[in-house]
């Protein structure tokens, strides 16, 4: 017979059944009931107690004759009739006449009996909702294995569910990749959340402790790094010497490289590549002044568009049929980029534009000449001069609500685009506030002065100051979980945007970061590194970080095998 041993210390499991010779009713009544036979049938079949003469286990550890069987059965029948208090009574008198064996062998007997399996007594609504109380994955991986029952239960999708929402596990949109909100995982076929959860647990893991990484070295030239943007397909990067690269997002293979410009290429972006439009368009702009719009998945060069004096500076796409590009030569033009035709001239800046945004049918634009601006695309008419800052304006955030600057004076300003008002003046960094990204109530800045600061727009305060680089803050981005930071002292962290602590160092230090971006499952660097450790000489190296240890559909697992600790 298969028992547990005293010191036995494993989850609670179902207290193992016996095979009776006998048909008859073999039950002990507890102590406080009474001696009626109702009362002593209530409990699962599983909870039966089997009989000492009886079981066939035991019946060939004991010989007896059958009248000492007989004698035997008397007074079993005899302690059953006997009240419950009397019961308690003998038994104490037969425990304290038992000697030290004799007490190991009946806790052998009685310790595995009084484990009960406390899910398995539940009706099963209330035990799929005890187990909505755990918060911690790895506890219910583990309890899946105690048992077929709990590997059952722990099938069941609402406790998964609960889970997903307790670590706010959804898919979000990235507006800096240009993605569109895929399908609510709900709505999609043969979806788990189980394996949701799976998936988007083990990719937060391998965020924290380092993913698949592949290396390109090649491919660059000795051009310089000044524009990034990629999705789940290609990876675009332009270059000052005139090319536009183009890599393979899962492989890092290059595509292509476009070619045309004869200038350095200082701005990109590019839409489409939707489940129902996989066509993607790219526009490109730099210092030969021409706007250039691409077919991306083939590389053909749709249009050539003319008009700019200056380097193109910066550009903007509203969709694939609107783009907005702005120049050295303190202008904007709005194109129609299907046909190949200027709409719009922006008229109104005194200096380089220097950076823009677009939400709906509203631009806004950031210039050296300390003033930004609001736009109607439509009209082309400038609807509000947003003035305030004392010296040139490198970054703005916009969403479509409020406008965010940020400047060579060290401070951030926050606009309101409907009224041109503005809001409230950001203090805090103590040099040229080269970076923002608005997220809702969140704004994150990065500055020469080497801090990211986190501020709440609800209440225009400072909740996180982060001295996060020796340098100048060149690169920074975020979402709901965590930041990405790079400086010029070539070091790019990883940071918890929530508590503002460091998580881990993203990658080896360069000696200069161009361009960082990233994706829920996916990370790319651009950086120069030095050729050798003796050498100033530098490379251009990109880095394409992997988070993510396949898709759902890749696998089947069971409950034991999720990989949980990295």
């Amino acid at each position: 017979m298969d028992i547990c041993a005293p010191e036995d210390i494993s989850p609670p499991a179902t207290p193992p059944n016996f095979n009776f010779n006998s048909s008859s009713s073999h039950s002990t009544p507890l102590p406080s009931q009474s001696k009626n036979s109702s009362n002593q049938n209530n409990r699962p079949s599983q909870r039966l107690r089997t009989s000492f003469t009886e079981s066939t286990n035991l019946g060939s550890e004991f010989t007896f004759d059958e009248e000492q069987l007989s004698h035997l059965r008397q007074l079993k029948q005899s302690f059953q009739q006997l009240p419950a208090q009397q019961q308690q009574f003998l038994l104490y008198e037969i425990i304290n006449s038992c000697d030290n064996s004799q007490l190991t062998y009946l806790n052998s007997l009685i310790a595995p009996r009084l484990k009960i399996d406390f899910l398995k007594e539940l009706p099963i609504e209330i035990s799929l909702h005890v187990l909505t109380f755990i918060d911690d994955p790895k506890t219910l991986a583990r309890a899946a294995t105690v048992s077929t029952l709990w590997n059952s239960l722990l099938k069941d999708e609402a406790t998964w569910k609960s889970l997903c929402m307790k670590h706010q596990y959804r898919r979000r949109n990235s507006s800096i990749c240009g993605g569109e909100l895929l399908e609510p995982p709900s709505q999609r076929r043969n979806f788990s959340y189980r394996e949701y959860f799976k998936r988007k647990y083990n990719i937060a893991a391998a965020w924290a402790h380092g993913g698949k990484v592949k290396v390109v070295e090649d491919g660059f030239g000795d051009g310089l790094v000044t524009s990034l943007q990629y999705d789940e397909k290609y990876i675009v990067v332009g270059c000052d010497n005139h090319r536009i690269e183009v890599f393979d997002t899962n492989t890092a293979e290059k595509v292509r490289t476009l070619e045309g410009h004869e200038g350095g290429v200082w701005a990109l972006q590019f839409k489409g590549g939707e489940k129902h439009d996989p066509e993607r368009i790219l526009v490109t702009g730099g210092c030969d002044r021409d706007v250039r719009v691409w077919n991306l998945n083939t590389g053909e060069l749709r249009h050539t568009l003319r008009g700019h004096n200056s380097t193109v500076r910066c550009l903007r796409m509203k969709d694939k049929r609107i783009a907005v590009t702005g120049s050295r030569d303190t202008t904007m033009r709005v194109w129609d980029i299907q046909r190949g035709a200027l709409l719009h001239v922006l008229l109104g800046h005194q200096a380089s534009v220097r950076c823009m945004e677009i939400s709906g049918n509203i631009v806004v634009s950031g210039s050296y000449d300390s003033t930004a601006r609001v736009w109607d695309l439509r009209t082309g008419r400038c609807l509000h001069v947003l003035a305030g800052h004392y010296t040139q304006i490198y970054a703005i955030a916009f969403d479509g609500h409020k406008v965010v600057t940020g400047s060579l004076d060290s401070n951030i300003r926050v606009w309101s685009a409907e009224t041109g008002q503005c809001l409230a003046t950001l203090h805090g960094h103590t040099s040229l506030v080269g970076q923002l990204q608005l997220s809702g109530s969140t704004l994150v800045s990065g500055g020469s002065d080497g801090c990211l600061r986190v501020w709440d727009l609800q209440h225009y305060e400072c909740i996180q100051q982060i001295s996060a680089h020796d340098n100048s803050v060149t690169c920074l981005q975020f979402d709901d979980r965590r930041m990405v930071s790079a400086g010029n002292d070539g070091r790019i962290k990883l940071w918890d945007i929530k508590q503002g602590r460091l998580i881990r160092n993203f990658t080896q230090p360069a000696k200069t970061v161009w361009k960082i971006q990233f994706t829920d499952t996916k990370a790319v660097v651009l950086m120069q590194r030095r050729r050798s450790a003796n050498s100033d000489e530098g490379k251009t190296v990109m880095e394409v970080h992997d988070f993510d240890i396949g898709e759902i559909e890749d696998y089947s697992p069971n409950s034991v095998d999720m990989l949980i600790d990295t």
